[in-house]
């Protein structure tokens, strides 16, 4: 039998987060459901590839 108390240690808020793997860093936006965070995921994503692929058209038309 064992006597003492117990505590428990406070965990993040349950939520979805962003890593940025060019970064190495978590956004810091916190989406209440899945959907939500892989929406922004995808928009993220197509942001970005945009923002290379119009690099790379200025470059090619240089």
């Amino acid at each position: 039998m064992r006597n003492g108390s117990r505590f428990y240690c406070q965990t993040a808020p349950i939520g979805f987060n962003l890593y940025d793997n060019e970064e190495k860093l978590r956004l810091k936006t916190t989406y209440q459901t899945r959907e939500e965070a892989e929406g922004e995921c995808q928009r993220l994503n197509l942001e970005r590839l945009q923002s290379v692929l119009s690099e790379r058209e200025s470059v090619t038309a240089l």
